[in-house]
């Protein structure tokens, strides 16, 4: 039969760049962690996030600065994202039997991050908070006939992540503070997979061999000229973390923060479904060999390989450790620092394992781990008002022999503005507006084959426009 003569190795690389994206869409933002936890820190490009403890929102940033706060607060906050990836040909190739393609449009798609945050204290040594935020996430689309539409079309990534702490003052100068983390994630992915190839060479050649004239074969592949799928992954899993922190009061002008949020791992389960054509979709045939085309598009889509079903994979995601000053020059100015490290090394490989337990495919991927510089300031102009702006440095782990479509990721440049207006001592509003410089990322990827996935060749054009909005209540 034809479906046993299925060279497995091909198949898989066909359809593996899809899949693979469940391993958190093949990381994006400085990969595809977000920094946005408030629009309060935002202005300054977080930061001092470790030492700030300006508002209750350090849940997140060091527990540790809650017991700061000697009253009930309550901070409500959304970013909107709006990340540019515009793809430049430069030596592209078709897959076999398909078109070239377009260069995708605009891949970025703006996308918003809310923050929700409550400190209480219960005694003037110890405070309780709840933070809800969404740590990772992705949403990229490029169009559906693009040059790359057989290794990504839309990736989107959602996370919900809930983190109660704690927080204690043991000392005058010195607070500590921790808590756990329940982090949901959820995947959607899609690619379009080269059928007109597996057609041609696999399905065609098991029909010659099992009798059909070799002369036919040209009829037989010229028929399925251009025919693709459609591939849409789904996959979603929760798992546990853990985040502590310490902040130490040197002086009254200067507090200096440690932080460590913990890896989260994964066991992501999911389903691949394939849309394959139909024995409609050939083009015309003689009476004589429709038959033949239509058997096999019909193995071909009873094939395992090529079946819909479940899959999973395993994955652990990075921690990250900051340390961060805060110094209060007098009543008006303030200087904020921070460096931040993140331990991407932990994503080395993504095995993608059908329920049946085969692997369908092993993909290295080599994350590197990276460092995040920030400096940031605040110039409170009146008892109203305070300004703020700040600068950063955002390594990205995916190495440039690795790149992807779906993470056209490199090093960023931050640059934010953001200012704080108090209407009364209870309540306050914080606007902030950050753009983000990417250094222009290359890329050179087929995905194992040419063949199957086509050659992506050239480099993109990228930037990112974050504007944030944050409300605080302090109860008095």
């Amino acid at each position: 039969m034809i479906v046993n003569r299925f060279r497995r190795t091909q198949v898989a690389r066909a359809v593996a760049g899809t899949i693979l994206a469940l391993g958190a869409g093949q990381a994006y933002g400085a990969a595809f962690a977000l920094q946005e936890q408030n629009a309060s820190g935002l202005g300054h490009a977080y930061a001092g996030g470790a030492a700030a403890a300006e508002d209750v929102s350090t849940i997140f940033f060091n527990p540790a600065g809650l017991v700061r706060l000697a009253t009930t607060q309550v901070v409500v906050a959304a970013n909107v994202i709006c990340p540019s990836a515009r793809f430049r040909d430069s030596g592209s190739q078709p897959a076999r039997f398909q078109s070239l393609g377009g260069t995708g449009g605009d891949a970025g798609s703006c996308a918003g991050v809310p923050n929700l945050y409550v400190g209480v204290p219960f005694t003037d040594k110890w405070s309780f908070g709840l933070g809800l935020n969404v740590p990772f996430g992705l949403k990229t689309e490029y169009d559906p006939d693009w040059i790359g539409r057989f290794q990504a079309v839309e990736s989107k990534l959602d996370t919900i992540n809930v983190n109660p702490v704690l927080s204690w003052e043991p000392t005058k100068n010195f607070t500590v503070g921790g808590g756990v983390n329940w982090q949901r994630v959820k995947a959607t992915l899609t690619s379009r997979l080269n059928y007109a190839a597996v057609y041609a060479l696999q399905g065609v050649p098991a029909a010659v061999a099992g009798g059909v004239p070799a002369a036919a074969a040209p009829t037989l592949i010229g028929a399925a000229q251009g025919l693709e799928s459609d591939v849409k992954v789904t996959g979603n899993d929760s798992g546990w973390g853990w985040n502590v922190g310490v902040l130490w009061q040197a002086n009254e002008q200067t507090r200096v923060g440690a932080a460590y949020r913990s890896k989260i791992k994964y066991d992501v389960s999911g389903s691949v479904n394939f849309s394959n054509p139909s024995p409609s979709a050939l083009g015309s045939l003689p009476p004589t060999l429709a038959p033949v085309g239509a058997a096999i598009v019909n193995n071909l889509n009873t094939n395992p390989l090529l079946a819909s079903g479940d899959v999973t994979l395993a994955i652990e995601m990075p921690d990250t450790a900051n340390v961060s000053a805060f110094h209060q020059f007098n009543n008006q100015w303030d200087l904020m620092a921070d460096l931040q490290y993140t331990g991407w090394s932990s994503i080395q490989e993504l095995k993608i394992v059908r329920s049946t337990g085969v692997v369908l495919q092993t993909t290295p991927e080599n994350f590197r781990d990276t460092w995040r510089f920030s400096v940031g300031t605040n110039y409170r102009y009146s008892d109203k008002w305070t300004i703020r702006g700040g600068l950063a440095y955002d390594q990205s782990p995916v190495r440039d022999a690795l790149r992807t479509p779906r993470l056209p990721d490199n090093d960023r440049t931050w640059l934010a503005l953001g200012a704080q207006y108090k209407f009364s001592p209870s309540i306050a509003l914080d606007f902030a507006w950050a753009y983000i410089f990417v250094r222009n990322p290359s890329i050179n990827q087929n995905a194992g084959s040419t063949d199957a996935n086509g050659l992506i060749s050239g480099s993109y054009r990228s930037n990112v426009n974050i504007v944030g909005l944050q409300l605080t209540y302090t109860a008095k």
